[in-house]
């Protein structure tokens, strides 16, 4: 492979961030982070990250969304959003999270091929699709680990203990007031890639639109959003419920897609 040095490059750059972003977090340092050279250090295996995905999703001028593909987009996505939103909020530490997870995500494509690519024409109502879904599936990857971290977060707070490793966390009413933007905007692109789905299916997928399981998991999922914020708006949702909602409809995301395309391409090798 002939991008082989650069997935090496590119996977040592986000390891070394990751290990100098947790010792930071451990060290009750995470805060130096938010605003120092360091953090913006972030950058360089993003745009490296960038380059092998374009590689790798448009080889021959062919989409190729495979399962590995997208997982590789998804985190790619969800460290360039943490790495926006650190301008306004100070969240280095969930970034030291995140960057061991892309660390792994960089290098998927080059240990898993993809050898049964799902190929589609390009065009721009496809381009436009596709950007949305992985944005939404980008979004609610950061909600549900924030959500996840809140829940731990508040348990160990009803303890009066909380690990070193999560001291440097911001406090839960800011990330409640991020989660639920995140939440938001990635609603506003799911319902955006749904309704494209439906209205162009013919330029997209070639043929008329069809209610199948990936439809069924992604309204499913749409639906449990759509009600999470509702309640958070009239009935004040907020802590452990809005975990519960979030997770829930973020599994059935999963199933919608990255669900659907593993089962198409590890079990049955299509």
């Amino acid at each position: 492979m002939s991008n082989l040095p650069l997935y090496v490059i590119t996977f040592f750059a986000y390891s070394l961030l990751a290990a100098y972003f947790w010792r930071a977090q451990t060290a009750g340092k995470i805060d130096t982070l938010n605003g120092g050279l360091i953090g913006h250090m972030v950058v360089v295996p993003l745009v490296l990250h960038a380059y092998l995905l374009y590689g790798n999703l448009f080889s021959g001028g062919e989409l190729n969304l495979g399962l590995v593909n997208a997982v590789s987009l998804i985190l790619w996505l969800t460290m360039l959003v943490y790495s926006v939103a650190r301008f306004f909020y100070p969240i280095a530490s969930l970034q030291a999270l995140v960057l061991p997870l892309v660390a792994v995500g960089v290098v998927l494509p080059a240990l898993f091929p993809t050898l049964h690519p799902r190929v589609n024409g390009l065009s721009f109502v496809l381009e436009a699709h596709i950007l949305a879904a992985m944005f939404a599936y980008s979004l609610f990857t950061i909600g549900v680990l924030h959500a996840g971290l809140m829940s731990i977060v508040e348990k160990h707070l009803h303890h009066a203990t909380l690990p070193r490793a999560l001291q440097g966390l911001p406090p839960l009413l800011t990330m409640e007031i991020l989660l639920f933007r995140i939440i938001g905007a990635g609603f506003v692109l799911l319902t955006m890639t749904l309704a494209s789905g439906v209205i162009f299916s013919d330029q997209l997928f070639g043929k008329p639109w069809q209610f199948n399981h990936k439809m069924l998991f992604g309204f499913i999922s749409w639906c449990v959003f759509a009600v999470l914020l509702l309640g958070h708006y009239y009935k004040g949702w907020r802590g452990r419920t809005a975990v519960r909602w979030t997770v829930s409809g973020f599994v059935f995301l999963l199933l919608a897609y990255l669900g659907t395309q593993f089962v198409l391409e590890v079990l049955l090798h299509r």
